[in-house]
């Protein structure tokens, strides 16, 4: 009887044991798994973070102008003296050396100037041999101090005519060709008002040539009524002109005229600019995009942290050592590589700048 009540007590208790475990392993299957995406120490290490900047907000403006000579390397030539010219040896667009003879010409007043340094050479040369002689006489007793203070004035009036008879010729410069037109700089010809055989008057108003060094230029920026406010001295241009469509040249406005030209309602602005291999030559059209502040101070960020999704832009901010989450962003404007932020970020968040797509992908 006991064995009995034994063995169903014992029956009983396996029965129990095998439901409670087979209960355990049931629930165990059913609970779900945590496969939530998580950023490791190590990945976060390996990846490139910026912290949000904050800059006065830039907008680009694009102006037109017109390359133009730099005013300070120009050179105009006027005629000196009356004449006829005989020999033009060079065209417009030449390129010309400083000293260079760009034309001759027959002229009567250079005649004159020849005979005058001539003259005063022939009289200095008098003068001096009988200021000697006058020395001479006056030491010997047979000629008294007037003599002498009387010659050396002579001497001294002959070596000033000499020197203002060099000093004209040295201006008029001439050979047996006769007078000689030359260039006072090196640079090209950009104007050019004379041919051969034509007269010349010393009282004409127009320059013969003019000679510009191009090693500098200035672009001449047109700006409307509507952008005067937003174009100021010191702002970075970009300048690309129609002859060199994949080339971009840099400057900064160096000076704004404020004054509106009252027939087309503009007022200009002036860019200097190197012009290595003298690419840009005078009238060249020229299109200037200004980058310009607008005053608003923004949040900044560099356009490779962005990720578009949808037609909307997101960042992966990083919080604290280990976490990172998706954050929308609105971009105010683009300038170049910068994006301006004007909801979604502040100055001093960190954001993921290398492999945010993966992340955001991965968290989203």
């Amino acid at each position: 009887m006991h064995t009995y009540k034994i063995f169903t007590l014992a029956a009983a208790f396996g029965t129990a044991t095998l439901l409670f475990s087979s209960c355990t392993r049931h629930d165990a299957a059913s609970k779900p798994e945590d496969n939530k995406f998580k950023v490791t120490d190590s990945l976060l290490g390996s990846l490139l973070v910026d912290t949000v900047q904050q800059a006065s907000a830039i907008s680009q403006i694009t102006l037109t102008g017109t390359i133009e000579p730099d005013e300070n390397k120009v050179a105009k030539i006027y005629p000196m003296v009356s004449g006829i010219t005989e020999n033009v040896n060079v065209l417009l667009g030449d390129v010309v050396s400083k000293g260079q003879t760009l034309a001759s010409m027959h002229s009567v007043e250079v005649a004159g100037y020849s005979k005058d340094l001539i003259s005063a050479e022939a009289d200095l040369r008098d003068t001096k041999r009988t200021l000697e002689a006058t020395k001479d006489l006056y030491q010997s007793g047979l000629a008294s101090g007037k003599d002498l203070e009387q010659a050396k004035s002579d001497y001294q009036k002959a070596s000033a005519e000499n020197s203002r008879a060099h000093s004209v010729m040295s201006i008029n410069k001439s050979d047996q060709r006769g007078y000689l037109i030359k260039a006072p700089i090196s640079g090209y010809i950009v104007e050019k008002n004379i041919t051969s055989n034509m007269q010349v008057r010393a009282d004409n108003t127009e320059n013969l040539f003019t000679i510009a060094d191009l090693s500098s230029v200035y672009i001449i920026v047109n700006i409307y009524e509507s952008d005067i406010t937003s174009v100021q001295t010191g702002y970075p241009v970009q300048i690309t002109t129609l002859a060199y469509p994949g080339k971009v040249f840099t400057g900064k406005i160096d000076k704004v005229y404020n004054m509106i030209d009252k027939d087309n309602k503009l007022m200009r602005a002036r860019v200097k600019i190197s012009n290595p291999g003298n690419l840009l030559k005078p009238q060249m059209f020229a299109n200037v995009v200004v980058q310009a502040k607008s005053g608003e101070n923004l949040p900044v960020i560099n356009t490779r942290s962005i990720v578009l999704d949808n037609d909307r832009n997101y960042v992966v901010v990083k919080e604290g050592k280990s976490q990172v989450r998706i954050q929308p962003i609105t971009v105010s404007k683009r300038v170049e590589d910068r994006a301006y932020i004007s909801a979604g970020l502040k100055p001093g968040d960190q954001i993921i700048a290398s492999r945010q797509l993966f992340l955001y992908e991965s968290l989203k």
